[in-house]
């Protein structure tokens, strides 16, 4: 019997370990995708392109969008692309604003080039408007390739051409161009959303074209070929909140290759407060939920598809979608271990973050590479990503000896009860930390904004995001409807 005990012992310590250790996956993704960046340098399909100028179609789904709308119109017109291989479709979808006037406005000024095309049984959500507008573009055959896009999204003047050109090729679908935020005069939010584009668009998306797949076209800004979009029956998959995703999947599901050129680039107005934030991500989670359902058949089935099926994809697409869940894990496993075996504990803890501390130098570090402009603009944002518990953690990982001074200052081996709920504490920090970025949003909803804002730096951006996810996983398990949280613009964008 005190055998079985001592097995059964050993056993459950194991498996707590793992269950620690697990928490680092999450890491080790970001670690990989960052890995694999300097490869895309080698790996550019400009290369197998050459000058291409098909006739474009742009769509603009509209709804209340008069803030950001006409200098829309007027950039997409000033692009550096033929004149005559251009027109701009506004899908106004039931505004109520000055959407119309300035729509009708700009087609009047751009005749021939600008078309306003009000849909009045409006509010259905952007897949439906999209539609909408893709039924009027299949009445002739003028288009030979269509660019989806969002109405505040600001195209510089090379953008369009530089991703035209991969159409050239027969075997692309669709392209996508690196969205960066592009507010005037950002606040604190809007410079995290600024170093998050670089690591998860700007790092990630040039991994994926290593990997031979892309996640997620852009929904504010996707070129897709003519045939390609017909050969999804002309039309957007419209029951989902990530109509963008499912129309990603659905390119390379038919053959084609769906890619990201980092060089086309467009800006984008962002969400200024944690509750729009919040909002928005929520829809885009709950999206994911979706895709993760529908296209269940695809994960680790390479004979489903050989790029969208592989470990790769399946390993980058769950360590996201399942991070609140994986850091909930971990940091139960570590409180659990500290009660049976509290010096595995700390050496698990120590490893955990050890790996946390490289790949946070590591990543940091290719994302200057990748944008210093961005960088520069959220420099401040980009070294408190994690959140300064979690910073802490990191430098005391990386350089435990320059706490020493005050641990012996505060007579830490006396504070034993002190000592000891720190620990618990920093093992629950993992799970705690999603608690912490929600209560930001809260206290920011209540009219607190300021202790929003340190709530929000103690817990971090990227705890921000997954209490978002986890909020996803909420919503889907209740059935709440699939309503559109439209993000406010107000036109900040230079």
């Amino acid at each position: 019997m005190p055998f079985e005990i001592f097995s059964l012992q050993a056993w459950l310590v194991g498996l707590l370990a793992m269950c620690v250790l697990i928490g680092a996956l999450p890491v080790l993704a970001g670690l990989f995708q960052f890995l694999l960046v300097s490869l895309s340098y080698f790996n550019q399909h400009v290369v197998m392109t050459h000058p291409y100028w098909p006739r474009i179609s742009v769509i603009v789904p509209a709804w209340n969008e008069g803030a950001v709308i006409g200098l829309s119109i007027d950039r997409l017109m000033q692009l550096n692309y033929p004149k005559d291989k251009l027109r701009v479709y506004l899908i106004d979808d039931g505004s109520t604003d000055e959407t119309p006037r300035i729509a009708i406005e700009k087609a009047k000024q751009y005749r021939g080039r600008v078309f306003h095309i009000r849909r009045v049984a409006g509010g259905e959500g952007k897949a439906h408007t999209l539609n909408y507008g893709l039924n009027v573009l299949w009445k002739n055959e003028w288009s030979e390739a269509v660019l989806i896009m969002d109405a505040d999204v600001i195209y510089t003047p090379d953008s369009l051409a530089r991703m035209a050109r991969h159409l050239s090729d027969p075997t692309i679908g669709a392209v996508t161009a690196y969205i960066k935020e592009g507010s005037s005069a950002p606040n604190y939010v809007q410079r995290f959303i600024t170093f998050e584009y670089v690591t998860a668009t700007g790092g990630s998306r040039r991994a994926q074209n290593v990997l031979g797949f892309l996640a997620c076209l852009s929904g504010g800004a996707q070129l897709h070929s003519r045939q390609n979009l017909l050969d999804m029956g002309g039309q957007i998959f419209s029951n989902t909140l990530a109509e963008d995703t499912f129309t990603t999947f659905r390119t390379q599901m038919n053959g084609r290759k769906a890619i990201f050129d980092p060089h086309a680039i467009v800006y984008a107005e962002e969400p200024d407060s944690l509750n729009g934030l919040w909002k928005q991500r929520v829809r885009w989670a709950r999206g994911n939920v979706q895709i993760t359902s529908v296209f269940r058949h695809l994960w680790a089935h390479s004979k489903a598809h050989p790029q969208l099926g592989s470990w790769a994809m399946a390993f980058l697409w769950f360590t996201i979608f399942l991070m609140p869940l994986i850091q909930i894990l971990s940091a139960s496993a570590l409180v659990s271990l500290y009660f049976i075996n509290d010096d595995l504990a700390w050496k698990c803890f120590g490893m955990l973050w050890l790996i946390a501390a490289f790949t946070y130098l590591i990543v940091t570090a290719i994302s200057w590479v990748v944008d210093w402009e961005s960088c520069a603009k959220s420099w401040g944002c980009s070294l408190l990503f994690p959140g300064l518990v979690s910073l802490s953690v990191i430098v005391y990982s990386l350089m435990p000896w320059a706490f020493e001074p005050l641990k012996q200052a505060l007579a830490w081996h006396e504070q034993h009860t002190a000592q000891k709920l720190l620990t618990l504490f920093l093992y629950s920090w993992l799970a705690l930390s999603m608690a912490v970025a929600y209560a930001a949003k809260v206290v920011e909803i209540k009219g607190y904004p300021r202790c929003a804002a340190v709530l929000l730096y103690l817990a971090g951006y990227g705890s921000f995001l997954c209490a978002v996810t986890f909020g996803a996983y909420v919503k889907e398990w209740q059935g709440s409807a699939m309503t559109w949280d439209k993000t406010e613009k107000t036109g900040k964008v230079s």
